[in-house]
């Protein structure tokens, strides 16, 4: 698993806000880049503990990409 589809997992697992949940999707579709995301004030603290999160390997990789298939837009 790349690393931006983790961190869009662990940001979408991780929170009740569905601002936080919406801009995890985006990360994964690249519809908004990391440095973006590092830019927020809302989401840059939550970023930091799913970059922690990451580096400690605390992912399944099973629920990665479960939530890859079902969230990741494809265009034919």
């Amino acid at each position: 698993m790349d690393k931006i589809s983790c961190l869009a997992f662990i940001l979408y697992q991780s929170s009740k806000s569905q601002e936080i949940k919406e801009k995890a999707i985006q990360l994964l579709n690249g519809d908004i880049t990391l440095r973006e995301l590092k830019r927020n004030c809302t989401i840059q603290p939550h970023l930091v503990i799913a970059e922690g999160l990451l580096k400690k390997n605390k992912i399944d990789k099973n629920q990665v990409q479960e939530f890859i298939e079902e969230f990741m837009l494809i265009e034919a």
